[in-house]
């Protein structure tokens, strides 16, 4: 996101008279129901298949009358993640303590990624900066609320729990896309086990044998994006409870 006019984006995302439609063919939807066609699209095919063409191919115009609605590819991108932002879920965590309401946060991302997992693919590093994404930030940022932090550091740590849940979801999209293919992680391991004790020795590589067969056996497969997300989160939580109980801010009862 981020690669358009920043002034006609922002405008489109916000619903401003400034992203009034370019002339061109008589508008057969309005812009809600573009986006609605275009999440629908990714959510089924991949980020991959939101294309201009594909998108006027299910909408059932020619290509040219998108043009009337976003300015290119990369605007559309823009509208359509703050769209999927703005119907995220947010779960209402108000009074609870503070590791209660950053977990609910790590989770509802979860569960957005899983509905929407091309999501977890598009750069937000000049986020869409809609409604959607808007709201989505403030929602996430009242979970520090009474931890004592400064907003830089609140911002710092919604920052490391965003990235976390990122690559998990990454993972577990990869993760069933394989078991979809028709492979489970044990046919994989019976093909690729065999030749792999054949040529791995144990001597040159101790430690790689020894924990690698032992998480191998723990988890039931190389990597298991679900276990990493719960061990991660424990330990990110475990590592901001330290900034938490040494801030000199904190509101008794946030804990």
């Amino acid at each position: 996101t981020g690669a358009g006019d920043p002034a006609r984006t922002l405008a489109l995302l916000w619903r401003q008279p400034a992203a009034s439609p370019r002339r061109g063919p008589r508008r057969a939807l309005d812009l809600d129901a573009l986006v609605a066609a275009a999440v629908a699209l990714a959510d089924e095919h991949g980020l991959a298949a939101l294309t201009m063409r594909r998108l006027a191919e299910r909408v059932g115009t020619g290509v040219m009358s998108l043009y009337t609605y976003v300015a290119d590819r990369d605007e559309l991108l823009d509208v359509v993640l703050d769209a999927v932002y703005a119907a995220a879920p947010r779960r209402d965590t108000a009074g609870r303590p503070w590791r209660e309401r950053v977990r609910a946060v790590a989770e509802d991302n979860r569960l957005l990624y899983r509905h929407h997992p091309w999501a977890a693919e598009v750069s937000t590093l000049r986020p869409p900066l809609g409604p959607g994404q808007t709201a989505k930030y403030e929602h996430e940022l009242a979970a520090f609320d009474g931890c004592g932090l400064d907003d830089v550091t609140v911002d710092d740590c919604l920052t490391q729990l965003l990235l976390l849940v990122r690559a998990c979801a990454r993972d577990a999209a990869a993760a069933r896309e394989q078991r979809r293919a028709g492979t489970t992680d044990e046919q994989w391991w019976a093909a690729a086990g065999p030749l792999l004790a054949r040529v791995l020795d144990p001597r040159r590589y101790p430690r790689a044998v020894r924990v690698g067969a032992a998480a191998g056996a723990a988890h039931g497969s190389a990597h298991d994006p679900e276990h990493a997300f719960e061990f991660g989160l424990q330990r990110l939580l475990d590592a901001l409870a330290v900034l938490v109980e040494t801030a000199p801010g904190a509101v008794p009862g946030s804990a």
